[in-house]
């Protein structure tokens, strides 16, 4: 297998002898590169963002890494382009330029960053620029879309100048390299093998590799975006004999959108979650309610569906709307596929049905979709944050009687729970404030919150409830007869 390698601002470069474990950041760090930095280590704040080529339908896409979590090694064969290569101190780049401009800057550490993600959304070949386009909270009058800095964080600038800077952009002129470089294809990941004694990282060929890595290594560790393993490479130390990327495997990357009458919708598990937002345009709508609220774009460009399901972990905010929506997961091994719905496949904290020679390959979610759906997600910050609470309805009014009601909870104990008593207490009855009113004491008492140092128990109970009531607030209001939604 050939020499891993990476091309940096246009120069191809060895990545011969980096440890399997050794993230991008400290690789462009130790080769001179020092415009990233590391701020928080686990993909927070955004100091550390790259752009790396990735596809974009025939063409290529800019796309913002943060680059503290991704091994170098990941990265065998791919395009990267840091702080430095896209401008110089005399010839700046129009996103450098216009940061220096209008004072978005001021002690400078999380600039690169901040310059590497604008200047993806700079390059987003969808972005409209034409002056007609009219600015609201979260985009500006040349269609710049805020969201594309939620990961990145600034403590002495304030943000004002950083956004007036972000709508002074204007379009990538023709001759711009990296604009032109949008119209060829994007690198392909190359099957990959590094080994030294702290362990091994493989990129296998297929799926059938992948799996027989897994079998012929009871320690391996699958990996996608690396955006929950790199945190604990970075913070504790984690090491694993054999890592194993399944980022690639095309069999982990398809969606199936049926109709709207039936036939399940499926989602491959290394899909990004970025790359399944943009697959469903809004198709499951409580799902196009998670997503601007998952984490920030940095992370939801590396973070894949299948791998927030695997870790299990009660706080993630894709569980409990796959709760409500009734989801399974397609479980595969060497020996074959099975199917395990969502509500049994958690077991413990940290733990699920998920065997070690087993790979997430997708999710389904049974169609017709509930008409009445939302997700609410209860943090310290509106972008960026671990949620305290999470709470997701999917639920069917019909002559203004509820007919179904599944509500998936996070937060509230040590896996993502349904919230079944109050499902029974909402099926068959009038959807009504008295109803909903008593559903909603119910749902206060729902799993098992405990004190932490993001909310205490009595205050996550009191969202629950107030979950629900909210809900109804906002049927009520905006619905049509009687509160029931036309």
């Amino acid at each position: 297998m050939a020499t891993p390698d990476i091309t940096v601002n246009g120069r191809s470069l060895s990545l011969a002898g980096v440890a399997p474990h050794t993230t991008a950041l400290d690789w462009l760090r130790g080769i001179g590169l020092t415009g990233a930095k590391e701020g928080c280590a686990e993909g927070e704040c955004g100091a550390c963002a790259v752009l790396v080529a990735r596809s974009g339908g025939e063409g290529t896409r800019w796309t913002a890494l943060n680059a503290c979590l991704v091994p170098a090694v990941a990265l065998d064969g791919q395009e990267l382009v840091t702080a430095e290569g896209l401008g110089t101190p005399s010839d700046l780049h129009p996103v450098q330029r216009e940061l220096a401009a209008r004072g978005g800057s001021q002690c400078g550490y999380c600039t690169p960053g901040f310059v590497c993600s604008m200047a993806a959304e700079f390059y987003r070949p969808d972005r409209p620029v034409d002056a007609a386009s009219m600015p609201d909270d979260e985009h500006g009058p040349n269609g710049f879309d805020l969201a594309a800095l939620s990961g990145n964080l600034c403590r002495c600038t304030g943000y004002r100048p950083i956004r007036d800077a972000a709508y002074a952009l204007e379009p990538a002129s023709p001759e711009d390299p990296l604009a032109a470089r949008l119209r060829r294809p994007a690198p392909a990941l190359v099957a990959t093998r590094v080994e030294d004694p702290t362990g091994a990282f493989a990129r296998p060929r297929d799926l059938a590799e992948a799996l027989a890595l897994l079998r012929e290594h009871p320690g391996a560790r699958p990996v996608a975006g690396c955006t929950d393993w790199g945190v604990e490479v970075n913070l504790r130390g984690a090491r694993a004999p054999y890592v194993v990327a399944v980022d690639h495997l095309h069999e982990l990357r398809q969606v199936s959108i049926p109709g709207p009458a039936g036939g399940d919708v499926e989602i491959g598990a290394a899909l990004c979650l970025s790359e399944v937002e943009s697959a469903l345009a809004g198709r499951v709508p409580l799902l196009a309610e998670v997503f601007p609220l998952f984490a920030s774009r940095l992370i939801r460009n590396g973070a894949t569906i299948g791998g927030n399901l695997a870790t299990a972990s009660p706080i993630g905010d894709l569980a409990p709307a796959l709760l409500a929506l009734e989801a399974a997961v397609v479980l595969v091994s060497a020996e074959g596929e099975r199917e395990v719905p969502l509500d049994r496949f958690f077991t413990g904290y940290r733990d699920s049905e998920l065997r070690r020679d087993e790979l997430i390959r997708a999710v389904r979610i049974p169609q017709p979709l509930a008409g009445l759906t939302a997700f609410h997600k209860i943090a310290k910050r509106r972008y960026d944050d671990i949620s305290s609470v999470a709470v997701a309805f999917a639920l069917d009014v019909v002559d203004g009687t509820v007919a179904r009601a599944r509500i998936g909870l996070g937060g509230v104990a040590a896996t993502p729970v349904r919230a079944l008593a109050t499902e029974a207490a909402l099926l068959g009855r009038t959807w009504s404030a008295e109803a909903v009113r008593s559903a909603a004491g119910v749902l206060r008492g729902e799993g098992t919150p405990m004190d932490d140092q993001r909310a205490s128990a009595a205050y996550r109970a009191a969202m629950l409830e107030q979950s629900l009531l909210k809900l109804w607030a906002a049927t009520s209001r905006d619905g049509a007869e009687g509160g029931v939604p036309a």
